[in-house]
Formats: C-alpha cells, sequence, structure tokens
C-alpha cells in the first residue's frame, strides 16, 4: 500500500468526525431547547478554548518533531468527549463537553492539513490527492448523520461518533509521520514572520473572508429548521456543500498556481458574496439547500489557496505552528465572532438579515484581496 493511502483514510474520517461536530452540533443544541444565542455562546466559547489548544498542540508538534504522535492523542481523547457531548442534554454538560471536545478535536485540523501538504510534497503529489478523501468523508458523513438523526433520534449521534472515532484511533497507528526538516526551530523566526506587513495583511484577510464562511457553518442548520425544513435536509445541505468540494480539491494541480493565491481568494470571496446573498432572500428550505452546491467555488479554493500561501511565507520549520495560527483565525476568532454576533444577530433580527451582513462582509474581502495583490505585487516589483 503506498505510504499516503492511510493518510488519506485519515482524512476521510477525520473529516467525518468535523461534520458531526461543526455541521450538526447547532441542529443537536437547537433539537435539546436551547435559543440561538445560547447556540452562539456554547460554539462562540469554544472558540476561544481552541484559539489556546490549536497552537499549544502545534508547538507540542513542532518540538517533538513528530504528528502523528501528538494526533493519537487527540483522536483518543475526542472519540470519548464525543460520544459524552451527544449524550448529554443538560445545559452545564453540554457546554463542559463541548469546550473538552474543542481542546482535543480541533487542534487536529492544522495538525491533520500540515501533514497533508508536507506528505504530498515527499510522495511527489498534489496536497488535493490528499484533500479530496477528507470532502468525501464531510459529503457522505453529512448524509449518513441527516437520516441518522431522523429515523434513529438525534440521541444516536453518540453512538455513530464513537465508532467513526475507533475507526480513526486505529487508522493514526498506520499513518506516516510527517518529514522532520533539518533546520532548528527559533522563536526570532517565528516573531519575524509575524511581525512581517505581508503577514498581517494576509491574516486580515483571512479573518474578513472566513467570518462569512463560519456565521453559515454555524447557523446553516438552524435557518433550514426555521424555514420548515428537517434534520434530513440539513444531512443533504451539507452533502451537496461537501461533495461539491471533491472534484475542486482532486484538480487542485491544475488551477492551484504559485503566485496566484490572492487572486484566487478574490475569485472565492466574490462566490461567497453571491451565495449569501442569495441565501437571505430565499424562504423555502430546498432551494436554500440547493444554493449550496455554491460551495464548490468558496470554501476548497479559499482554504488551498491561503495554505499554500502561507506555505510560501512562513518558515520552513515553524510550518505546523503556521498552519495553527491560519486555523486559529479561521477556527477559532472568527469562530468566535461568528458565534457570539451571528447568534445575537439572528435572535434580534432574523436569518435573512444575519445572511445580509455576512454578505456585506464577503464583498468587502473581496476589495480587501485586490487591494493586498496590488500592494505587493508592486513590493516584488521595487525589491
Amino acid at each position: 500500500m503506498r505510504s499516503y493511502s492511510f493518510l488519506q483514510l485519515f482524512n476521510f474520517l477525520y473529516f467525518a468526525l468535523i461534520a458531526l461536530f461543526v455541521s450538526f452540533l447547532p441542529v443537536y443544541l437547537d433539537a435539546q431547547g436551547l435559543s440561538t444565542s445560547k447556540i452562539g455562546l456554547i460554539i462562540g466559547t469554544g472558540g476561544f478554548i481552541a484559539i489556546f489548544s490549536q497552537p499549544l498542540w502545534g508547538m507540542i508538534s513542532d518540538k517533538t518533531k513528530t504528528i502523528k504522535k501528538v494526533m493519537l492523542v487527540l483522536v483518543v481523547c475526542s472519540t470519548l468527549l464525543g460520544y459524552c457531548l451527544y449524550a448529554s442534554t443538560t445545559w452545564a454538560m453540554l457546554m463542559v463537553f463541548t469546550m473538552l471536545l474543542y481542546f482535543f478535536l480541533m487542534p487536529l485540523d492544522p495538525l491533520t492539513e500540515s501533514l497533508n501538504f508536507q506528505t504530498a510534497e515527499a510522495a511527489g503529489i498534489s496536497y488535493g490527492s490528499i484533500r479530496t478523501f477528507g470532502a468525501f468523508g464531510y459529503a457522505l458523513m453529512s448524509l449518513a448523520v441527516g437520516f441518522t438523526a431522523q429515523y434513529f433520534g438525534i440521541g444516536s449521534l453518540a453512538y455513530l461518533f464513537a465508532g467513526i472515532g475507533f475507526l480513526s484511533i486505529l487508522n493514526v497507528l498506520c499513518l506516516p509521520d510527517a518529514p522532520v526538516t533539518g533546520k532548528p526551530i527559533t522563536l526570532r523566526a517565528l516573531r519575524s514572520f509575524l511581525a512581517r506587513k505581508e503577514t498581517l495583511w494576509f491574516m486580515a484577510l483571512i479573518f474578513v473572508v472566513a467570518v462569512p464562511q463560519r456565521i453559515n457553518d454555524t447557523f446553516l442548520g438552524v435557518y433550514i429548521r426555521d424555514l420548515g425544513g428537517s434534520p434530513k435536509l440539513v444531512g443533504v445541505a451539507w452533502f451537496l456543500a461537501a461533495g461539491s468540494e471533491i472534484l475542486v480539491f482532486a484538480l487542485s494541480f491544475w488551477w492551484l498556481r504559485q503566485g496566484k493565491e490572492l487572486a484566487i481568494i478574490s475569485f472565492s470571496a466574490f462566490f461567497y458574496f453571491i451565495r449569501f446573498f442569495l441565501s437571505a432572500w430565499i424562504t423555502e428550505p430546498h432551494l436554500l439547500v440547493a444554493i449550496q452546491l455554491l460551495q464548490v467555488f468558496t470554501f476548497p479554493i479559499f482554504y488551498s489557496a491561503a495554505i499554500q500561501y502561507l506555505y510560501r511565507i512562513v518558515p520552513e520549520e515553524w510550518r505546523a505552528t503556521g498552519q495553527t495560527v491560519l486555523a486559529i483565525l479561521f477556527f477559532g476568532v472568527s469562530g468566535i465572532v461568528a458565534s457570539y454576533i451571528g447568534g445575537w444577530v439572528y435572535d434580534q433580527v432574523g436569518g435573512k438579515q444575519l445572511y445580509l451582513w455576512v454578505s456585506g462582509m464577503s464583498l468587502a474581502g473581496v476589495l480587501l484581496s485586490l487591494a493586498l495583490r496590488v500592494v505587493f505585487r508592486k513590493q516584488v516589483l521595487v525589491s
């Protein structure tokens, strides 16, 4: 078996867990009778936990020069906690287990992406040929969760999480570890990277584009249910969204060009604007589900370009930590804003106004990415 085949399988299993957690936790909390503001409070507080846990585990990975062993610890803990979360019904237990799952599960994302990128480089294959399996896992699990919740009850998600988690543990034991760089780790290199204007503006761009995506991740299921849709329909929505990513990741070797990352991010931000603007005016849940097919032009293109741009500007010995910084912005800081403010806005004025707001923010992301492209190109020409 090829050395990276187990990594492809892990992407499938891990992103299946992410589908269970990120996409269906709001639906589960809604089924327990929590308001959108309380849902936002729980998920937003989890974002604070991720801000600390992701760099902690990223630093541990860089210092110990291993990703695989760190991932094993995180997967074991996440499996146990995921079962407990979806077996809980009280406010206190839901809060506690969500916080703990954010601490152990979410740091796996930057570590997995770092392992994906470095393994792809070492094997001479495209990043997308590995990451495509994550899109498969997310899509198929979204569909499975929707039907499972519909026919066996929302509490059955606990057993589903435990089963996928157990398979993930077995798979991690077979994973290849990331190639270890020969360069020494220095805090000076990291400080220099974070102090660069290009880095700071790039991170600002990621934040502006990511907040609308994270709001949609958090409240799409609630919005569909408010429009009269069922949990099964929520699963179909996420199946279409994640399934549309598969071809994009698979063909990343063709469209993901070095030096063109900001132009690609501009393209994806524009389609974020179109997607969320249309979502604001839809009143029929099946149409809202169909709109999720625009994911093909948004998340996979945006995130792939962001990772490649990051790896082009971050010091080699801090790649895992640099990937963690990106994940903090996407899943941590932007998730906090999305959950706290998004939940409050949803409670006050409803889903339509919330989606109009995030479409405006996506448009701001288009303008910012175009401006940064011009500025950084001039800097390259001058130097």
